[in-house]
């Protein structure tokens, strides 16, 4: 079973749509969504959760209708905004009152255990945290209730690189149970290089890739080359490129390319960069 389908979703607003979205994140992996500011991540992320209507198409969460069973699939999902909305007075002792009698399965020792692991303060006010503790404390708490699929819009956020780093190995480790998924948009496109299994790319509002991560590095090559030697590739073979002065880099399909051409290792901000300028 899958943890997330969508089908041909539309979301539309005066200055922007999302164009007929299809994505799917088997059970037991961790999807990237990369995409530049107003791409469509947060949107997506709120259509799975109901917070706005689609127009067409379909979600099915953990097996699940979304539009009919949500409330049913509501306890199973661990959801971090992009904004954590606690209680600006409450500490992390009192949050814990409060979601131990939201959530059935919540484990308070699990979420005091993640606490101290991530160095979050247990009597100290919500709102004179920092935005990255905020987003510590939301991760925690979305963890802390064993959920089966985690939903996370810019969660990395604000975190130092050790922050991040840690939260990364949850993440991780979250995922060795093969009914577990996590869905996660970033800026940091470092951070869902080294734990994503899949990476999707959204561009104003349009599906450019959805790929396994070891697949896209096979397929995709950087070359820099002259500008008459880019002229000469095959057409089909060229899926971005970046011109200077001095030359040309291109993102190509290595299979594309005639034998003996040198190419370079992909990186997956480098293969975004590149698609969104082809796409311009």
């Amino acid at each position: 079973m899958n943890a997330l389908e969508i089908r041909n979703v539309t979301k539309t607003y005066p200055n922007f749509t999302l164009n007929h979205l299809d994505l799917t994140l088997p059970n037991g992996c961790i999807m990237g969504l990369v995409g530049e500011n107003g791409a469509g991540k947060s949107t997506t992320i709120k259509l799975i959760l109901n917070m706005v209507e689609k127009e067409g198409g379909t979600i099915r969460i953990l097996g699940t209708d979304q539009e009919k069973d949500l409330h049913v699939t509501k306890q199973d999902l661990g959801v971090v905004l992009d904004e954590v909305g606690f209680p600006q007075c409450l500490d992390a002792k009192q949050i814990e009152k409060v979601l131990k009698y939201t959530f059935r399965n919540w484990d308070g020792a699990l979420y005091r255990c993640l606490c101290r692991t991530l160095s979050v303060p247990m009597e100290k006010p919500f709102q004179e945290f920092s935005r990255g503790m905020k987003m510590k404390l939301g991760i925690i708490a979305a963890l802390s209730h064993h959920p089966r699929l985690l939903l996370l819009d810019e969660a990395t956020s604000g975190l130092d690189p050790v922050a991040r780093d840690e939260v990364l190995s949850l993440l991780n480790e979250f995922t060795r149970e093969e009914d577990h998924a996590v869905l996660i948009s970033s800026h940091i496109v470092s951070d869902l290089e080294k734990i994503c299994d899949y990476i999707a790319f959204l561009h104003q509002g349009t599906l450019l890739l959805c790929e396994e991560k070891d697949r896209l590095f096979e397929e995709y090559g950087i070359l820099s080359c002259s500008k008459e030697t880019l002229n000469a590739l095959p057409p089909d073979a060229v899926k971005g490129v970046q011109l200077s002065p001095y030359g040309a880099k291109a993102l190509v399909m290595r299979k594309r390319i005639p034998l003996g051409m040198d190419l370079s290792p992909v990186s997956i901000e480098e293969l975004f960069l590149l698609m969104v300028k082809k796409n311009h």
